[in-house]
């Protein structure tokens, strides 16, 4: 096997990591990213991925995205599609991260792209499907669709910004990670007190 520089094992897992992160707030819209990045050779994909920079895939996930970005401003179906996409997300985030690592052993792709991948992915998500059913709770349901453009312009918005600078957008969602997971910790804390 090549000896690889540090920086492109860098580069690489920062460029799957902000696009598992961006899979919790739109399944398809990371995923798209992907596949335009490895169809136009801007990034490389691991074995076992050629056919996520397909024409097919390309299509495929297009239509998808343009589906459940219309699907999360119509009441009811927000939910409803919480609920499909949470199972879905860390899905997407275990491919997105496992496809991006194209130089590493396959068992130690997997394994960084389930823990890593997968579980940003559905951190984040389970943080969006939690404020989407505290939106609901509030507002009864009116105040969604705002919450769906903040998701949708995260979504397309990080996966600019992870294409374009993938090691901030890393450290950026590793912050992410560590407030929620704080945030979590925080008020498990201040429930145990008050009991």
């Amino acid at each position: 096997m090549e000896q690889l520089p540090t920086m492109q094992y860098l580069v690489a897992g920062a460029l799957g990591l902000g696009l598992a992160a961006c899979s919790g707030f739109r399944v398809f819209v990371p995923l798209l990213g992907a596949s335009v990045a490895y169809h136009f050779g801007y990034m490389t994909p691991a074995a076992g991925f050629v056919w996520l920079g397909s024409w097919a895939a390309l299509l495929t996930l297009a239509t998808a995205t343009v589906f459940e970005i219309a699907g999360y401003y119509i009441p009811v179906v927000d939910n409803l599609l919480d609920s499909l996409t949470t199972p879905a997300s860390f899905v997407a985030g275990t491919i997105l991260m496992t496809s991006a690592l194209p130089h590493l052993d396959p068992t130690l792709r997997w394994t960084l792209g389930v823990l890593v991948g997968g579980g940003t992915a559905g951190l984040v998500q389970t943080a969006t499907a939690l404020l989407r059913g505290a939106s609901t709770a509030a507002t009864g349901g009116l105040g969604n669709p705002v919450l769906a453009t903040a998701e949708n312009a995260l979504a397309v918005g990080g996966v600019a910004f992870t294409l374009l600078l993938p090691l901030v957008a890393a450290g950026t969602v590793l912050l992410f990670v560590v407030f929620i997971v704080s945030l979590r910790r925080w008020r498990s804390r201040r429930r145990n007190a008050a009991q």
